[in-house]
């Protein structure tokens, strides 16, 4: 049986390969915009001439508006042209914002830069995670565990590039009060947005600057150009320009109808199929008014909990990310700043090596079962961590433990949901959305708690998000049996009606999943 799953999903690969390393690459470009902001914090600073308050803006700047591009992302998946050209745009408006960022010499073009970008990164977010939903439904676990896989590669590159420019020495010339180890502390307290522990600091704004940090923007332009590039190759090799062969414009239910027949061991004869008026589905339409009184409260529900799983973990990479450098070097810690700087590098690496780990282990383990594994994974390296406070090298091990743990919650998540949901299309957008609300608002409660009542409150809160989260999957498990139960005996709606339009035979269903479909027709008709 698992040989014949294998080749199954090497067979929907093949069929679907390019648009899915499209999707691939542009998360590339979405890691390459999480990490580069950190490292190059102080030399950013001394370009603007601001100060170690001011330049903190620009966090904020690309956060929010990564969230609102999370958002309004879903409003350009509903057609495979609409999706591909959001892409496109999106790395190419990536690559120039790289480009010119050494060209923003005050702190609100700066600001500007990071909110374009924040709002790029946000819609690739979204159309990449919902178009590998659509294209492999219950088969996307896979391929989004790749997905993320390719965003930690580019959170992990981003710093290596920019790390050999990045200024020895207070990079405006007129404070010689900061030496390297002061320096290098300063820039690793500020990639963690920690802006408390550095209010005090004062740092010269006039004077003469000097930095190389343009050249590591450049090279990064360079590196994520191809992505657009090809993009635009491949919507120009499907006719899905304007100037295109209208037949050649298919919408994602046509590639959803390829994906259905893939997973039966069917394949298309005739390439490209009409468009279909149902594929046309806005965002959200699953939950219009007027179809409210069909819709269960589980409906709702499932959405609402699976958000809150993915606030409260998002919520913890982002925190742990953050602060992680200056819980190792505030006591009973007390790692000097070299050592505690290699942490967010060790999380990083463990979440990359995770997602790639996991991508064979998802052959094997359904997504529940790697959820429930995952997340006591999570939560018993937070309970270790806590109780071996005072060990660094544990530190070290925990920090590995909790990233290889924590990086398969999002794109397990995101396609358990789908599932349960029937791939309406309105869960990914809310699930992504739901997770950027997270990252963003709890890396702010964190730092304020931290602050407050000292640096053992970090690992204490990771520990209550986890369990939070916890608490949500299990609710979220059991709306999920109420739901399937509401959906098999919904009246006036037969379980399967099997449709003809054109000659080509289409499925649909009512409470019932992609692979119950295919089993169910394999039971009355031998020959599907």
């Amino acid at each position: 049986m698992k040989p014949l799953l294998n080749e199954r999903i090497c067979a929907l690969f093949r069929s679907n390969w390019q648009h899915t390393l499209t999707y691939w690459s542009v998360f590339f470009s979405f890691g390459l915009c999480v990490a580069f902001l950190g490292p190059t914090i102080l030399d950013l600073r001394c370009q603007t001439q601001s100060t170690l308050q001011e330049i903190t803006l620009v966090f904020f700047s690309q956060q929010f508006f990564l969230f609102i591009g999370s958002t309004i992302g879903g409003f350009f998946s509903k057609t495979l042209v609409s999706s591909l050209s959001a892409l496109a745009v999106s790395t190419l408006i990536i690559s120039v914002v790289f480009a010119v960022i050494p060209l923003c010499h005050k702190l609100f073009l700066l600001a500007f830069a990071m909110a374009v970008s924040g709002l790029a990164m946000g819609s690739i977010d979204t159309i990449s995670n919902l178009q590998l939903v659509k294209i492999y439904q219950k088969d996307s676990t896979v391929f989004l565990q790749a997905l993320h896989f390719f965003v930690g590669l580019g959170a992990l590159m981003s710093p290596l590039i920019a790390d050999p420019f990045l200024s020895d020495t207070n990079c405006v010339i007129g404070n010689s009060s900061i030496n390297t180890t002061s320096l290098s502390h300063l820039r690793n307290t500020l990639a963690g947005r920690q802006i408390h522990n550095v209010s005090s600091v004062h740092l010269h704004t006039e004077g003469e600057v000097v930095t190389n940090i343009s050249y590591a923007f450049w090279i990064m332009a360079l590196i994520n150009l191809p992505i657009p590039i090809g993009i635009f190759i491949l919507m120009y090799r499907e006719h899905l320009f304007a100037c295109g062969s209208p037949s050649r414009r298919l919408l994602d239910g046509d590639v959803l109808v390829k994906k259905t027949w893939g997973t039966t061991g069917q394949s298309e004869e005739n390439g490209h199929q009409k468009e279909d008026p149902k594929s046309q589905i806005e965002l959200f339409s699953c939950c219009l008014l007027g179809n409210m009184h069909r819709l269960p409260l589980s409906f709702f529900g499932i959405h609402i909990l699976g958000g809150l799983v993915l606030f409260f973990y998002d919520g913890i990479v982002g925190s742990y990310t953050g602060f992680v450098y200056t819980y190792a070097v505030a006591p009973p810690m007390s790692l000097p700043h070299k050592t505690a700087g290699y942490l967010t590098c060790v999380f990083w690496a463990a979440i990359t090596v995770g997602r790639l780990s996991a991508i064979p282990l998802s052959y094997r383990l359904k997504p529940v079962k790697f959820l429930i594994v995952s997340q006591v994974g999570v939560i018993v390296t937070l309970l270790l961590l806590l109780i071996f406070s005072n060990s660094s090298v544990f530190l070290f091990i925990g920090t590995c433990c909790l990233g290889l743990f924590i990086s398969s919650v999002f794109p397990c998540m995101l396609a358990l949901t789908e599932d349960i949901l029937e791939y309406k299309g309105c869960a990914t957008t809310v699930l992504v959305t739901s997770a950027g609300m997270g990252e963003m608002l709890l890396q702010v409660l964190v730092g304020s708690v931290m602050y407050s009542c000292g640096s053992f409150s970090f690992l204490l809160c990771g520990m209550v998000f986890g369990c939070m989260g916890f608490i949500f999957f299990i609710l979220l498990f059991f709306v999920q049996q109420n739901h399937r139960n509401f959906t098999e005996v919904l009246p006036n709606n037969p379980p399967i009606e099997r449709l003809e339009e054109n000659g080509i035979k289409t499925y649909s269903s009512a409470g019932l999943n992609s692979w119950e479909i295919s089993e169910w027709k394999a039971s009355i008709d031998p020959e599907q």
